[in-house]
């Protein structure tokens, strides 16, 4: 077990020099399930990160703050804008396809179409029918009907971040008729709900920082594919019971910056990310997430939670691998379960350390498996750390106090 129990100066300069500190919120943000270690040599070095021979991950904010997965096996695309990266004149003059004049057809991506970071008002007209992505972020794009897509019957993802894109200017038809389509990307626009009518094949949704108060009825009915779901940062008061349903594969789902006063109940039981954080809940009772057997990432900082308002046995889920309980007002370490691995409790006003949150029995096969632990920020110090320490929390890579 390497422990490291620092005071805070000294830690701050150990952090820049591994890096560790400026990539925490990064890597809880974008990579969960990646050691903080591969996360900083792997992404604040460079911006793209080949994972492996066919897969790149592109970390950028204009998607909703996930980042995407290019699987080059596919023939998927950058998703980075080609601005500034080629003389569009060179394309011209050397791809054959007839390409509209507000975009960029790259010749290594012959069903890709860069019309991003334009200042257009419209979609532009004579859209090859070939098309599979259409990147069209960073515009004033006000409307999307469905004749100006209406010749494109094979595309895959759509991307409409950063434009004026209202709930009723969004036609309906234009994105069911849309049979192909596995991502699409709305966020940073004035919808203010859910479109109701999607394509069934979809996989992600990404509807972030919108003003979004109401999910229509069966909007995610036929959605039995879909596996991310980004609402973050909208106006949504409550989940009720039909508004997911039908989402039976969803994986991740971000209601964090909403108007949520409790953890919504009857969420997907396929879940395994949720994050809830920058919401103001009033507390956690014993069944607040009953039915969440798969739930590996749970983030419920900055949500006003005390010690009183949090039930004792919550967070008993032994498939929890992290929990960021940060920016809170915990008084007390909650009870955690012994599968946890990474536990963010910084920034609330824990007074004293109880290794019984971890371990309520110590023995050959009783024992935490955390690695990291964070309660920098609190009102604990390592002088109140039990001398049994090393006997609970015998995988602990790094604790911050």
């Amino acid at each position: 077990m390497r422990v490291q129990l620092l005071p805070r100066a000294e830690r701050r300069e150990k952090e820049k020099a591994t890096c560790l500190c400026s990539a925490t919120t990064y890597y809880k943000d974008f990579y969960p399930a990646v050691s903080m270690a591969l996360f900083c040599c792997a992404l604040v070095v460079r911006l793209g990160v080949f994972l492996s021979a066919s897969a790149t991950v592109i970390a950028d904010t204009d998607y909703g703050g996930v980042p995407l997965w290019i699987d080059r096996m596919l023939g998927e695309p950058s998703v980075l804008s080609l601005q500034g990266r080629m003389n569009p004149a060179w394309f011209r003059a050397n791809n054959p396809q007839i390409c509209p004049q507000h975009c960029d057809c790259p010749i290594q991506w012959p069903t890709a179409l860069y019309c991003d970071h334009r200042g257009q008002a419209d979609i532009p007209d004579g859209l090859p029918d070939t098309t599979q992505y259409l990147f069209l972020q960073h515009n004033n794009i006000s409307s999307l009907s469905s004749s100006v897509l209406v010749n494109i019957t094979e595309l895959r993802w759509l991307i409409l971040d950063h434009n004026q894109l209202t709930s009723e200017t969004l036609d309906r038809a234009s994105l069911q008729n849309q049979t192909q389509l596995c991502y699409f990307f709305a966020n940073n626009n004035h919808l203010t709900s859910v479109p109701d009518v999607l394509p069934a094949g979809l996989r992600q949704l990404r509807l972030a920082h919108n003003q979004i108060s109401s999910i229509r009825p069966g909007a995610f009915q036929k959605l039995h594919n879909l596996t991310l779901l980004l609402l973050q940062g909208n106006r949504l008061q409550t989940i009720t019971e039909g508004d997911l349903r039908g989402l039976i594969s969803l994986n991740l789902l971000h209601l964090g910056g909403n108007l949520i006063s409790s953890v919504p109940r009857h969420l997907p039981s396929s879940i395994q990310q949720l994050y809830l954080s920058n919401n103001s809940l009033s507390g956690l009772d014993n069944g607040s997430f009953t039915g969440l057997q798969k739930l590996k990432y749970l983030r419920l900082s900055h949500c006003g939670l005390t010690s009183a308002g949090v039930h004792p046995w919550v967070f008993n889920l032994s498939s929890l691998v992290e929990l960021d309980l940060s920016y809170n007002k915990l008084t007390t370490i909650p009870t955690v379960p012994s599968s946890l691995q990474y536990l963010y409790l910084e920034a609330n006003e824990i007074q004293e350390f109880n290794m019984t949150s971890f371990c309520r029995e110590v023995g050959p096969l009783s024992y935490s498996r955390m690695k990291i632990l964070r309660l920098d920020g609190n009102k604990v110090s390592y002088h109140q750390m039990s001398s049994d320490l090393i006997y609970c929390l015998r995988e602990l890579e790094s604790i911050y106090i």
